[in-house]
Parts: C-alpha cells; structure tokens; sequence
C-alpha cells in the first residue's frame, strides 16, 4: 500500500503532473485533428516521462559511472581531488561555506585515501560564480578536520571548469615533481575528467567516488516507473557528461 501510495503521489507533483498535462494537452490537440503537433507532443511527454524514470535513468547513469572502477590496491604519489560546488556562507562547525553532496563525498573519499597512503593531496577548484564559495579553500578547512596535516594538503583556487582543473593541476604537478596522481571524482564524473587530464598529458589512476545509482543490482518494481525529479536530474546529468566529453574529445575544450 506505501509504494501503490508513492506511485500515485509521483504524478500530482513535478514532474508528473506536467507529463499528464502534456498528454492531455496531446490528446485535446488530437481530436481538433492537429495531428503533426499532436504527435510531436505526445512524443516529448514520453521522452520526459521515461528519462524521469529510475527504469531509465538508472541504466543511463550505470552506462556512464561503469567507466572506471576504483582499483582495490591504488599507489601513487599524490591525490588529486577535484571540486564539485560549494555554498559561501552557510555554518559550519569550524567556519563558514560547505561543499556539495558531490564535492563531499569526493573529499570525503581523498580524506580516506590520505590515511592509508600518506601522499599529499590537491585540491584543484575555484569560486566558479560571484555567490558560490571558494571550493579548494573549503576543502582545505575541512581536511584539516578530518586529520590531514597541512604540510600535505596542495590548493588550486582559479579553475573553473574540470579543462582548468586539468590544466592548472598538469602545471602544479610538474612543479613538485610529482608524476603518479590519484584522481578522485564522482562516478559519473570520471569518464570526461581522465579525458581532460590526457589532453594535458597526464596520466592518472582514477578512483571514482560518490555512485548515484547501483553497481549492479537491478530489482525490478512498478515503482520504478514513476517519474520524479531526482531521476530526470540524473538523466540530464548523464546527458550533459556525454555532451561535454564529445566536445573536449573534438575541439579539445
């Protein structure tokens, strides 16, 4: 009864209830005999109602986050974290500005990573807008928190896109010698961010972080086929990657 509850509930809120009003609009456009615009409509409420789907989202971003894989025994002589977003004055316990989901769970990630390997780690990100915080700042204050010493912590402040945090972190690691980087980001990430570092030519061991979806686990719900915002986002997510890693792959940028 909750999951027959939940999938009622899906479409009388965004973005189910614009699909059924679509359809309806589909349907009434139909029976004026406009068929061309009717069509066409019908069409885009189906695009938008299956790309809001877990059943195809989640088989999207899977494709994409499979990429690569974290190796069980990674080596390397530093760990490169990159940005993903960060608030500017929202509190914290030691001060103020915090990452994103995202950015946590990769700086989360590196912080681990720096326990059991000991290597420095560079942080490569910048305040991307006038309202967003300063993302390697950030980061920094928070892996002082989480027992990373200073001496080992590394900050990129100017990049603004992941081809900056590529290029400014090439630049970086030839000045301190270094030459086997770990490269953490999300999962869904990964895929145009090693793209990015070998236009720059540097190799890196990737270790994605973060998943979205499971590896994979695949059990089959009708609940699955509800719309909902969360899973439109990841299907525009994965869009988006694909997008961006064709044009650097292309042009370069």
């Amino acid at each position: 009864m909750i999951y027959f509850l939940k999938f009622g509930a899906a479409f009388v809120m965004p973005p189910g209830i614009f699909i059924l009003l679509f359809l309806w609009i589909s349907y009434k456009l139909f029976r004026r005999r406009e068929q061309g615009l009717a069509a066409a409509l019908l069409v885009a409420s189906l695009m938008l109602y299956a790309l809001s789907t877990s059943f195809v989202s989640s088989a999207l971003m899977r494709n994409l986050e499979s990429a690569y894989l974290p190796p069980e025994n990674p080596s390397g002589d530093v760990i490169v974290t990159l940005g993903g977003g960060a608030t500017q004055d929202t509190p914290d316990m030691d001060g103020k500005g915090g990452l994103t989901d995202g950015a946590s769970s990769r700086l989360l990630t590196a912080a681990r990573l720096y326990h059991r390997l000991h290597v420095p780690v560079l942080i490569t990100g910048g305040q991307v807008f006038e309202d967003w915080g300063a993302e390697a700042l950030i980061a920094r204050r928070l892996l002082l928190g989480l027992g990373v010493p200073e001496r080992d912590i590394i900050v990129e402040t100017e990049s603004k896109t992941t081809g900056q945090n590529a290029a400014y972190t090439a630049a970086i690691l030839k000045r301190y010698g270094l030459s086997r980087p770990i490269l953490v980001t999300s999962a869904f990430h990964m895929k145009r961010s090693v793209l990015n570092f070998e236009k720059n030519g540097v190799a890196v061991t990737p270790y994605p972080t973060g998943y979205r979806v499971n590896v994979s686990t695949r059990a089959l719900h009708y609940t699955r086929f509800t719309p909902q915002a969360y899973h439109l986002d990841n299907s525009v997510c994965v869009l988006q990657e694909e997008l961006r890693y064709w044009v650097t792959r292309l042009t370069g940028f």
